[in-house]
């Protein structure tokens, strides 16, 4: 990808959607101007949902998208299938070849550096280098050049490296396969990784495995933790929603927490539901709401997006982070994701007794379908994705 985060393009206002506003944030996005620190202070404002309850909310006051229960139903039906060819397994995240495995020491530290630097691997403009990394794109290039770094003996992996890291260095770490090609937002991914270093140093003697250690076998208790330690990982937004016959709007704090319950989904899957990764209501996790999956449901009938919606994403429009366009695009995904999920739980109960229904949540449909779209990326070409300039996902 070219310039790191000082874009080449230019966005004219009428190339703009109405939602989006050019806040502090977003010209520091656009532009390369150095921005904000996020301040290690508790949301003053907390969520009153948490995801799953969040996207049953947006969906239920959607404007831009459907559900369809029909196709939900079938695509379970294509769930179950993996399952029984272990396409869907939670052996499967050990197994490929840039992941740790349970007994690496650097295990926990290195997911937890991974997906504090899991966001916006793209680049706008028709004409943007692809970011890669051994051959890799996306996410992968981001593990292929964490990997190289811990291979060249760079202490990547230890928040007292990287609490104090430069762009420069961050830059040389995340350099491209091709010259000339920088990975995007190199200043917001060094002020993520400053901000999750110094928390990581002072509350939990530098190791993340302290953090998981203290919330005591639970997932929701690690994922409140981290959004309120790492105000990076805090991914919210506001709805405004009934207002009907006159009545004044509310206004509803929504969470999707893309990045924070990945990392908790990470832990789990890598230790394999045991030992650090054993979390008694791992349930409560839901997918991951980022710009890839929401393509792979729209391809299977299971999401529609309204005309208007869909002209904009085939003109290459962004939208902002927080507009409505985008809450309900990610909102939708994570509600689809559930009754998916609910509706292979049922079929497995009712068809195939001998296959036990807590093999399947959330975190591996996730993988399932980002993985299906990594699979059928030709074929899925045909459906745009959203595009938001975030840290957040």
């Amino acid at each position: 990808m070219q310039q790191s985060a000082r874009f080449s393009v230019l966005l004219s206002r009428q190339h703009l959607p109405r939602a989006l506003s050019q806040s502090y944030a977003t010209r520091a996005f656009y532009f390369g101007v150095k921005s904000k620190p996020c301040r290690r202070t508790k949301s003053t404002m907390a969520p009153q949902l948490f995801p799953a309850d969040s996207g049953k909310l947006i969906v239920k006051n959607a404007r831009y998208i459907s559900v369809h229960d029909e196709a939900i139903d079938k695509l379970a039906d294509r769930v179950i299938r993996g399952i029984k060819e272990k396409e869907i397994n939670i052996e499967n995240f050990s197994q490929h070849h840039h992941h740790p495995t349970a007994k690496d020491p650097h295990a926990v530290n290195w997911i937890f550096l991974i997906d504090t630097l899991n966001f916006c691997f793209w680049t706008p403009g028709a004409d943007a280098t692809k970011w890669k990394v051994d051959g890799e794109t996306g996410y992968f290039a981001l593990c292929a050049a964490i990997n190289r770094a811990m291979r060249e003996g760079i202490d990547i992996t230890n928040p007292s490296f990287y609490s104090k890291i430069t762009v420069e260095q961050l830059e040389s770490i995340l350099r491209s396969d091709t010259e000339g090609t920088k990975a995007p937002l190199l200043q917001s991914r060094v002020n993520c990784l400053h901000e999750v270093g110094e928390v990581l140093l002072e509350r939990y003697e530098g190791k993340f495995e302290n953090c998981v250690r203290t919330c005591d076998g639970s997932a929701v208790k690690l994922l409140q933790r981290i959004v309120e330690d790492f105000p990076c990982f805090r991914d919210e937004a506001v709805l405004k929603h009934g207002g009907e016959d006159g009545a004044s709007p509310l206004e509803t704090r929504v969470s999707f927490y893309k990045r924070a319950q990945i990392l908790v989904g990470d832990v789990w899957s890598c230790f394999r539901g045991e030992g650090l990764g054993r979390f008694e209501d791992i349930d409560a996790i839901t997918m991951f709401a980022d710009y890839r999956v929401p393509q792979v449901l729209v391809h299977f009938g299971t999401l529609t997006y309204s005309d208007e919606l869909m002209a904009l994403l085939k003109e290459d429009t962004l939208l902002e982070y927080g507009s409505r366009e985008e809450i309900e695009i990610r909102g939708a995904s994570i509600h689809v994701v559930e009754q998916l999920k609910a509706m292979v739980r049922q079929k497995l109960i009712t068809s195939y007794p001998d296959i036990d229904p807590k093999c399947v949540n959330a975190i591996l449909l996730d993988h399932f379908l980002w993985d299906y779209r990594r699979k059928h990326a030709s074929e899925l070409e045909y459906i745009p994705f959203h595009k938001t300039i975030s840290v957040y996902y």
